[in-house]
């Protein structure tokens, strides 16, 4: 049904029945949005998803649907790589909306290791100062920003998302995608001790 509503939106859709059908796909093509069900005949799509990631075929937008997920799946499909979680059933205006952001943001680029990160200053007021590319677009900028205000919640509150979710009035669902969006991996293992 999803694939013949797709399809009448202009969308080119190529089916998979299980796992092994859609790893032969993306093994020669790269689709430009993966619609992953966490149910499949031969293994879940969660299982799947870390796959492609292990083997850095995670380049293309993925969202992860079930009728039976739970917050920690959806959670676990965001840190792994998803870009979203639709839950069935799946209202047909929030199948397009998700599939038409998805497609636009793609896959945000990885942020390796050894690149430079924002250094932040602390001035005799105590107050944190971030420099900014101001001659950037704005866009641009707010990314910087973003990143820089992300990276001192997670190094303020050793990595605990539950504390910097309520700190900053945000679902952790919300920052766990935001910190996805800007290339940022929080610590896992201190995430898992601070939370537990």
């Amino acid at each position: 049904m999803l694939s013949e509503i797709l399809f009448d939106e202009g969308y080119q859709v190529h089916v998979a029945e299980n796992a092994a059908q859609a790893r032969a796909y993306r093994s020669t093509r790269l689709p430009d949005l993966v619609l992953l069900d966490i149910w499949m005949p031969d293994i879940d799509g969660l299982a799947l998803l870390k796959e492609w990631s292990s083997q850095q075929l995670l380049t293309m937008p993925v969202v992860m649907m079930s009728g039976h997920g739970t917050i920690e799946t959806a959670l676990e499909a965001i840190r792994v790589g998803a870009t979203d979680f639709l839950e069935k059933p799946i209202a047909l205006q929030k199948l397009l909306s998700t599939v038409a952001a998805a497609m636009q943001h793609g896959v945000p680029p990885l942020v390796h290791e050894e690149e430079e990160k924002v250094q932040l200053t602390i001035s005799q007021e105590g107050m944190v100062m971030v420099p900014l590319p101001l001659d950037l677009p704005l866009r641009e900028v707010r990314e910087h920003f973003d990143s820089a205000y992300f990276n001192y919640q997670l190094q303020k509150e050793s990595g605990n998302i539950s504390r910097i979710a309520e700190k900053i009035g945000i679902e952790r669902t919300h920052l766990y995608r935001k910190l996805k969006q800007l290339g940022i991996k929080p610590n896992k293992r201190l995430i898992d001790e601070k939370e537990l």
